[in-house]
């Protein structure tokens, strides 16, 4: 019983990012916000969502983001004035374009590259001419050595 609620806890701790006094009191708004924040990457933690994130910066981007949902703002609009104040670094999935295509496609091109060597590795073993027998002269050498 102890662990299904250690589990359950720690599945749920994600959620408790968003603390009570952040949210806003329109729903329709509130779940705008939520789902921006879950597009926006924490810029400290990385690898997690500002809605995810309890670290103080994506506290106070979740609050910058209501702030502009307020004022009106689309949702795009909100987007780009915080793409405009911290870069594309904050965009957990960066726009396919520019100079970005070269990160989007450089892990597939390398693996497809890795499996094209590695297949051309084990087809050239199978090619590999079998080693030649030992000549009269290195197999008297071989007896000499180990004296037989």
């Amino acid at each position: 019983m102890k662990r299904l609620l250690l589990i359950l806890c720690l599945l749920a701790a994600p959620l408790w990012a968003v603390q009570p006094d952040e949210m806003l009191d329109d729903p329709a708004l509130e779940a705008r916000a939520r789902e921006i924040s879950q597009g926006l990457r924490c810029p400290v933690c990385q690898n997690e969502s500002i809605d995810e994130s309890n670290a103080p910066v994506s506290r106070d981007l979740r609050l910058l983001v209501r702030e502009r949902l307020v004022e009106g703002d689309s949702d795009a609009e909100v987007v780009d004035y915080i793409v405009e104040r911290y870069g594309e670094f904050v965009l957990l999935s960066p726009p396919r374009e520019g100079a970005n295509l070269v990160l989007w496609w450089s892990a597939p091109v390398l693996f497809i590259l890795g499996l094209g060597i590695a297949w051309a590795a084990i087809r050239g073993r199978g090619r590999a001419a079998p080693p030649e027998g030992l000549s009269d002269e290195e197999e008297a050498r071989l007896r000499e050595l180990t004296g037989d």
